[in-house]
Order: C-alpha cells, then sequence, then structure tokens
C-alpha cells in the first residue's frame, strides 16, 4: 500500500477503459476514493461499480467541481488521463488539430486552474498527466498527437517547477505502446513503432505507483525511452535522420 493515496479522494478522467480503467482499479486497491470520469456513461459506471468508486460521465474539461462534490469536498488526486490519439499531417484539418489541444492540453489546463486554488491554501495535491513517450520524442503519422502530447508534457513540467515547493505533486507518464483501443486505432504506424514493446494497462498503472513511491516527476513505464530521450538530446540531427529513416520504412511498407 502507499500511503500517500489511502482514502485520498482520486479522480480519473478517461477511465471507462485502458489506461484510465486500469488506474481507477488500481487506486481502489490502494484504499483511494475514485470518481471514474469517461465520456461513454456505460463504461464509466462500469469500472465505478467494479472498484467501488463513483460514475461521473461527461467531458473531462469540466467535472472538478461536481468531482469534489461527490468526493466530499475535495480532490486530493487527479489524474488527467482523457486523450485522444489524432493521427495526421500538418493537413490534419482544423478541427482535428482544435480537438487535439482542447482533449491533450487545454483540459489539463482547466483542470489544474479549477484544483489549484484548494490545493496550494492547504499545501498539498497531486496532479498526474498521462503524456505518452510521443511526448517526450514523436509519433510518425501523427502529428496533432504528437505536437500536443509535448505541450501536455511541457504543462506537467511547468506546474511542477512552480508549485514543488508549496507541496504540489506531478507526475508524468510517458509509455510507449499500450494495449488500448488507441493502440489498435493507429494502424500501421503502431504496428512499425509501438506494437512490438507494447504493455498492458496495468503495468502503467504499476509504474505510476512506484513514481509516487519515488516521488518522481518523470515516469517511464518503457524504461528504454530513457535513452531515447537522452539520445535526442546528445544529438538532435542523428535523432531527427534516425526518425527520418523509420518514417521512410514506413511509408514504403503501408
Amino acid at each position: 500500500m502507499v500511503q500517500a493515496v489511502q482514502g485520498a479522494g482520486v479522480v480519473v478522467t478517461g477511465a471507462g477503459s485502458g489506461i484510465g480503467a486500469a488506474l481507477a482499479r488500481r487506486f481502489a486497491a490502494e484504499g483511494a476514493r475514485v470518481v471514474v470520469n469517461d465520456l461513454d456513461a456505460a463504461r464509466a459506471a462500469a469500472v465505478a461499480e467494479e472498484t467501488g468508486g463513483i460514475a461521473l460521465p461527461g467531458d473531462a474539461s469540466a467535472i472538478v467541481a461536481d468531482a469534489r462534490d461527490a468526493l466530499g469536498g475535495t480532490v486530493d488526486v487527479y489524474c488527467a488521463n482523457a486523450g485522444v490519439g489524432s493521427p495526421g499531417s500538418e493537413a490534419a484539418g482544423e478541427e482535428a488539430w482544435a480537438r487535439a489541444w482542447d482533449v491533450n492540453v487545454m483540459a489539463h489546463v482547466r483542470a489544474a486552474e479549477a484544483l489549484l486554488p484548494a490545493w496550494l491554501e492547504r499545501g498539498r495535491g497531486r496532479f498526474v498527466s498521462t503524456v505518452s513517450a510521443a511526448g517526450l520524442l514523436t509519433m510518425i503519422g501523427a502529428a496533432p498527437y504528437s505536437v500536443t502530447k509535448h505541450g501536455a508534457y511541457a504543462f506537467a513540467e511547468w506546474l511542477s517547477l512552480t508549485y514543488g515547493h508549496r507541496g504540489i505533486k506531478v507526475h508524468a507518464i510517458c509509455p510507449q505502446g499500450v494495449r488500448t483501443d488507441m493502440l489498435a486505432a493507429t494502424g500501421s504506424a503502431g504496428d512499425l513503432m509501438l506494437k512490438p514493446t507494447a504493455i498492458e494497462p496495468r503495468d502503467v498503472a504499476d509504474a505510476l505507483f512506484k513514481g509516487i513511491a519515488e516521488d518522481r516527476f518523470l515516469i517511464l513505464p518503457h524504461p528504454e525511452v530513457a535513452g531515447f530521450y537522452r539520445n535526442r538530446a546528445d544529438d538532435p540531427d542523428r535523432w531527427v535522420a534516425h526518425m527520418n529513416r523509420i518514417q521512410r520504412t514506413w511509408e514504403e511498407n503501408r
């Protein structure tokens, strides 16, 4: 058991399936009181029933007040997990780009804006951002996803460096492939880059709880991502050339 979450009021967005459902199950198993949010009301209800939690369907951007009420007045941990895996290039279209920004970045910003006043007043709070290794590296064939996941990581980092000394804990989870509906939707790009090393959603939850116990900001369910990230920083030109080779392989075989 991780003492930091026992009895805590926890919100998990996008928790009807995949990583979100795994997080909800793990928090509940650790003794937390969990609000399960998802756009799909039936899925939210099913996970809430399984975990003894509270189903709160709807847009993740606007649930903080209702979640606070459902938890008796206090949200201790907020997991900004809902996301969209938007594929496409610069020509993906304004609507696709706007949706990716709204769900993958601005939903986190709005949640933090709603949560921080109370957290700062009492001197504690925990914000968990499900980012993606794409937020540290990139993902071929998915410009809106890659760019906005970089934004999600940058916002989590900013929260941590700005409020860490005031009791706000922030964790950025950056897995590569995870066996979820989102991975299945990545098509040939995911087959090439993600599926060979894909892990289960529960492995992501395990990595988060290990990171909480060790008080770490950056959580890498795929440890090899640390090396990739280091290589990218050490020699950006070599890194881009390497990724371009992967791009060409994808183009030749899809």
